[in-house]
């Protein structure tokens, strides 16, 4: 279990506010710092640190994943409309076996739903697309940035209560990542 430390989170350029509430915790073991911040209710903070300590494909995987749980709500809006669908499929893809023309067919793909993203951003795909986008950010690679555009595009006006759930159902998705990882 990895132990975090000030420095780690200062590394990944945490906010200051995140490392003044780490400092207060007595448990340093990331796992125990995500139950703290879920416990809070601070799935923004949970999520980013999810993807800062997961490997590539478990990011990669974690950002597929989160796109996947709202893409149905893009899909249903804009049947038409597939480049979502086919920016995760080549995310996947390039997960598995993260090579050159992998990455540039995911840069390609996540070009194009990027280009469907102003026609459909809306509060229930948003924290699917902050974790995509912290796995964009931490992979600094475009299979993760191809995951988040397909996040990003794929939702339509949800509840407030619904977005949480969403949250809190990827946060443990990448929990059960990380324990698989180890």
């Amino acid at each position: 279990m990895k132990i975090l430390t000030v420095k780690f989170l200062k590394e990944k350029n945490a906010c200051v506010e995140g490392v003044e509430w780490f400092e207060k915790q007595k448990n340093h073991a990331s796992l125990s710092i995500i139950n703290a911040l879920i416990k809070e209710k601070r799935y923004d903070w949970a999520n980013w640190l999810i993807v800062k300590i997961l490997p590539y494909k478990g990011y990669v995987s974690y950002a597929v994943y989160a796109a996947e749980q709202v893409i149905d709500i893009f899909e249903k809006k804009y049947p038409v409309d597939k480049r979502p669908r086919q920016a995760i499929e080549v995310a996947k893809k390039c997960a598995k076996n993260p090579t050159n023309k992998n990455i540039a067919n995911a840069a390609a793909d996540a070009a194009d739903a990027a280009d469907a993203a102003d026609a459909a951003y809306a509060a229930a795909a948003a924290y699917a697309a902050y974790a995509a986008a912290y796995a964009a950010d931490a992979a600094a690679d475009a299979a993760a940035y191809a995951a988040y555009a397909a996040a990003y595009v794929a939702a339509d006006a949800a509840a407030y209560a619904i977005r949480n759930n969403i949250r809190l159902k990827i946060i443990k998705y990448g929990i059960k990542l990380k324990k698989e990882i180890k």
